[in-house]
């Protein structure tokens, strides 16, 4: 049978209302009471009815995240992340699939429509800095991504550029000089994610003193950015018999499609061709061979996120300034550009 805060109480030698105090944060609850509360808790697996404490306290306890697509690997890994950086803060996370379309976007941050959510995570693809008007909605939200700058919410994005150009330097700094770039978007805006780390990709060139090559960045749209968008890319760049030495993939999922094709056309990874990715997907570490990438900060990204939008939840009637916030991020060295499984900062 399903637990009650009345059997809570009886198992923690409390009352209900204590409970209630607990489970609602209230601070005049000593720290040895709200123990032995907790544990009673966690030993019954005593679930809230948050119907109930929302009407109590005007809250939820739950916080939404809204992303194109949990089929993506860094989008999935991203939701397990806020998922624990909330449950730290003993917050629930529903978490909604926009599959990347305009409409379902508009309607994701919309007050239109009700939704028992105290704020929201917003990572959209479709909207872009036009649409920054929209949002103006009222109601806690932070924005995760690249697609707008400068808006009326706090941000938390990457740093693309300079990611993307230690990315580069790094195959450069093992040798390499015909670097092939996968998932350029020339028809994007020059915000987005993607054309961020292009600008890298040349700076890093530009500084080494070395040529750009259009024939080495081969266009891949971002909704194509998954393996086998990194494999056609790959068959093409080899098909098309260009010289190179190194590839920087801009996102894992395009890097393991290269390192199939890669295979499959007898090109030894990484004597023949290094390979690194960007976002330190989980999978990145078990491909044959492992593949180097960028770690994004993702689990930073995710925690920071979390706080800015409980206080914006905290401050819901206060007017305070947006903010923007670039976590740090790291190379991560591994088989694919010639150094095992060690880890380089």
């Amino acid at each position: 049978m399903t637990a009650t805060m009345h059997d809570v109480a009886r198992l923690a030698g409390v009352s209900a209302k204590t409970v209630s105090n607990v489970v609602n944060d209230y601070l005049h609850v000593r720290p040895a009471v709200r123990e032995r509360v907790r544990a009673a808790i966690a030993e019954l697996d005593y679930r809230p009815n948050l119907n109930a404490r929302g009407l109590r306290s005007g809250r939820s306890h739950v916080i939404g995240l809204a992303v194109p697509s949990l089929r993506e690997n860094y989008f999935a890994e991203l939701a397990d992340a806020v998922i624990r950086a909330a449950a730290r803060h003993d917050l629930n996370v529903v978490v909604e699939q926009t599959g990347g379309r305009r409409e379902a976007e508009l309607n994701a941050v919309s007050n239109s429509r009700p939704r028992l959510l105290d704020g929201l995570l917003f990572s959209p693809v479709a909207l872009g800095q036009d649409d920054v008007d929209a949002l103006d909605v009222g109601s806690p939200l932070v924005l995760l991504g690249e697609r707008i700058f400068g808006g009326p919410t706090d941000h938390v994005t990457m740093h693309n550029t300079s990611s993307a150009r230690a990315a580069t330097e790094h195959l450069i700094g093992i040798g390499r000089r015909r670097i092939a770039l996968i998932g350029a978007e020339p028809h994007g805006a020059e915000t987005n994610s993607a054309n961020l780390r292009v600008r890298g990709y040349r700076e890093a060139l530009e500084r080494a003193g070395l040529p750009i090559d259009p024939a080495l960045v081969r266009a891949t749209p971002m909704s194509e950015w998954h393996r086998a968008g990194g494999a056609a890319a790959m068959r093409r760049l080899i098909d098309d018999a260009v010289p190179f030495d190194a590839v920087f993939a801009l996102s894992d999922t395009l890097g393991l499609g290269a390192l199939r094709a890669l295979g499959e056309r007898g090109r030894r990874v990484p004597d023949d061709v290094a390979v690194i990715g960007f976002d330190n997907i989980d999978e990145s570490a078990y491909s044959l061979p492992s593949m180097s990438t960028v770690d994004t900060g993702r689990d930073d990204i995710a925690a920071i996120a979390v706080e800015r939008l409980m206080l914006r939840i905290d401050e819901k009637d206060e007017r305070r300034a947006p903010e923007t916030f670039k976590p740090g991020f790291r190379i991560v060295a591994r088989e694919s550009t010639g150094h095992g499984d060690v880890e380089q900062i």
